[in-house]
């Protein structure tokens, strides 16, 4: 058996979208399976569409993804002129054939399918005329000449045995007349010429395999194992809209999912290993194989992906987490402001916070809102619920409070003891004492712990806070 080689070619027509890196993500886990090689092809033939910026886009999605690719990507239209070479030798054999078939002939093609319900198919008028007869000064297009009778088979790995009458198939345009390479051969031609032996994509490419199996037989060569995925759709069974989730992995980043939970969410889209739901990055290769990825669409659904997450940010260490955390912030909302203040005081205590943080949080946006107390500014703005609390017999316990938190030692232990001991000695609930000093110390009703939370903000400022309040 020949050594595996997968491929992922996005066109840089726009972000790298979840559909595409789910695809992307499938090929790089059955590579490293089985100690194969994946590469990256970027089909910027459609020059009009095609932006560097997109490039990057994909580019930076897959390395945050951690989908890493073997040597550099191949831009395919820099390979215009071996797509010609191999045209050339399809005409040297009689496999293609120039066509000077005018727009108008071409629009007469298209109206009579449409009056007739069918789908549009070239006539095959030039196939066996002589060029001679060509109009003067007409560029011709170059069409494969392909089989009228019989059958295409595709052995597909994952949808199975699937079947195509070739009168069905057309002989589709391989050059433009302006010379430039046509998509369908421009993927065969890079396929071959990368080794490529299995061919793992989305199944709205099905017929596609049939028309380039076709082009591979004009050439002699052999066809790839295909293997065509379904498609991704909305929690509801629609077709993925943005609306489902159909965004570019850079929205995901800064929705702030952890890269790992969202390759085992996509992973986890039409494939299944048992009841297994979470998996490491080496038991995800370890088990991944084609066979065990299903025939029916996915449902994106954010709640799942968002509770996949949250046991990621559980399941991480502390300092992971944090160093996650720090390396997404250009990417959240007022994540660049927090950076900006991030002196070595500040990353300390954000650290210190993380323990208390991560278990009430699904995302790092959520994650990052529940650090907010660390970075806001005296006097702190409260909001309505924090207002309520202190307004309604809350001040009354923090002026209390303030001299015997002042009197104790700064440690999460004699802190709790402090307040305990004061509830027992006025009758009040641990509650009624702590949520009042949550709210001078965060300005919100809820935050992790408030011991963890005087702890990381250290004695001046929790005083401080505290004072702020007491005496408002």
């Amino acid at each position: 058996m020949s050594p595996i080689v997968t491929r992922f070619a996005p066109s840089p027509t726009g972000f790298l979208h979840i559909g595409g890196a789910r695809t992307a993500l499938f090929n790089w886990l059955y590579a490293r399976r089985f100690g194969g090689t994946f590469l990256l092809r970027i089909e910027d033939t459609d020059r009009e569409r095609s932006t560097q910026a997109a490039v990057d886009a994909i580019l930076d999605g897959l390395k945050w993804l951690g989908l890493d690719w073997d040597g550099e990507a191949v831009s395919q239209f820099e390979r215009a002129a071996r797509h010609r070479e191999a045209v050339e030798a399809m005409l040297a054999t009689g496999a293609a054939y120039r066509c000077w078939a005018s727009p108008a002939e071409l629009d007469e093609m298209r109206e009579t399918a449409r009056r007739e319900g069918k789908p549009m198919r070239y006539d095959g008028r030039w196939r066996d005329r002589d060029p001679s007869e060509a109009p003067p000064g007409v560029a011709p297009v170059i069409r494969l000449r392909a089989a009228q009778e019989g059958e295409t088979v595709i052995d597909d790995r994952v949808q199975g045995k699937v079947t195509f009458a070739n009168k069905d198939l057309d002989d589709l345009v391989l050059l433009r007349s302006d010379g430039n390479p046509t998509y369908m051969l421009a993927v065969v031609v890079d396929d071959h010429d990368m080794g490529v032996t299995h061919v793992i994509r989305g199944d709205d490419h099905l017929t596609n395999a049939a028309r380039q199996t076709q082009i591979y037989r004009a050439l002699g060569w052999e066809t790839p194992i295909w293997a065509h995925i379904p498609l991704i759709h909305g929690a509801d069974g629609a077709k993925l809209s943005k609306r489902h989730g159909a965004l570019g992995v850079e929205a995901y980043r800064a929705m702030g999912y952890l890269p790992a939970a969202l390759r085992n969410y996509l992973a986890r889209l039409g494939w299944s290993f048992g009841d297994k739901e979470f998996f490491t990055g080496e038991e995800l290769t370890a088990a991944f194989d084609l066979d065990a990825i299903g025939r029916s669409p996915s449902r994106f659904d954010f709640a799942k992906l968002e509770n996949m997450n949250g046991h990621f940010m559980r399941a991480a260490s502390d300092d992971a987490l944090f160093e996650s955390l720090v390396a997404t912030l250009p990417y959240l909302p007022g994540g660049p402001a927090v950076l900006e203040t991030l002196d070595s005081r500040k990353r300390a205590q954000l650290r210190a916070a993380i323990p208390g943080l991560k278990e009430r949080a699904k995302t790092l946006v959520e994650l990052l809102d529940g650090a907010a107390f660390l970075f806001a500014a005296r006097p702190l703005a409260l909001d309505d619920k924090a207002r309520d609390i202190l307004q309604k017999g809350g001040r009354a316990h923090l002026a209390a409070l303030l001299p015997k938190l002042s009197a104790a030692e700064w440690s999460h232990e004699a802190l709790e003891a402090a307040v305990r001991t004061y509830a027992e000695e006025t009758g009040a609930k641990l509650g009624s004492v702590a949520q009042p000093l949550r709210a001078a110390l965060t300005g919100r009703s809820t935050s992790p712990g408030i011991f963890d939370v005087l702890t990381v903000l250290g004695r001046e400022e929790s005083l401080g806070r505290i004072a702020d309040q007491a005496g408002a």
